[in-house]
């Protein structure tokens, strides 16, 4: 999204925390052939570790130019092809075999039907077999009004302030860095039944959803939720075939 813009050039500083998705999404590359394609692939924090560490090309794909050149200069050498463009239009030149959407990207997406756009331009750029990969946080209320307010302190000197909006479920993240504001921006967050309904209505088929990046089981108190979708295999006339 372009309002990322106002972050490029400090977002790996915010995003440090985040490092255990990565081995995930490599290993889901390694079983993938390329090109593996990545939406909103920011400044390429998960993209360059993928093309790094299984050789294989892949395409990542942002809003925001100015993230879109920082991960362009940190990934000189590798087999990342990087493209400005909105997942809501996704379009490749041939059917892929795993197209991810790391670190709750999804979330920037206001409207159920903006996920459900994204989720038939998947469906449509996987081949038979090919997975879709995702994960977000599992929405807590308790935590989001423990939060509401609150300036939470980071590295560097650096603060962000959540506001918690629950009737339009949405969540206000301010940042800044000293006494200086640095921008905003909102996440849209959804439960469970939303995102098994957007598998539904894309005909894809669900792999797994789990708690963590190990596979954790998901259960009540789960943090996160990272999800793999598969596109079926068709048949000889015309319906589709599980591809368990």
């Amino acid at each position: 999204m372009p309002y990322y813009d106002a972050f490029a050039d400090d977002y790996d500083t915010w995003a440090a925390e985040m490092t255990e998705d990565i081995a995930w999404y490599v290993e889901l590359a390694e079983a993938a052939r390329e090109p593996i394609v990545e939406l909103a692939v920011g400044s390429g924090r998960v993209a360059i570790e993928i093309a790094r560490r299984t050789g294989k090309r892949v395409i990542g794909i942002d809003g925001s130019p100015r993230m879109l050149a920082v991960a362009r200069e940190r990934a000189a050498g590798l087999a990342l092809e990087l493209r400005q463009g909105d997942m809501r239009d996704l379009s490749l030149e041939e059917p892929v075999e795993l197209i991810i959407c790391p670190f709750r990207s999804m979330f920037h997406l206001p409207t159920w039907s903006d996920r459900r756009m994204v989720f038939e331009r998947v469906a449509t750029s996987l081949a038979p077999g090919g997975r879709f990969a995702w994960n977000v946080f599992a929405f807590s209320a308790s935590l989001a009004t423990a939060l509401d307010g609150k300036r939470v302190e980071r590295a560097g000197g650096r603060w962000e302030v959540m506001t918690n909006v629950p009737a339009d479920s949405r969540i206000d993240i301010t940042r800044g860095s000293g006494i200086e504001r640095t921008g905003s921006f909102s996440l849209w967050w959804s439960t469970k039944r939303e995102w098994d309904g957007l598998i539904d209505v894309a005909g894809l088929e669900l792999e797994g959803l789990y708690g963590g990046f190990h596979r954790e089981p998901y259960d009540d108190d789960s943090r996160e939720q990272v999800w793999v979708a598969r596109k079926p295999w068709p048949t000889s006339d015309g319906s589709t075939v599980s591809s368990s």
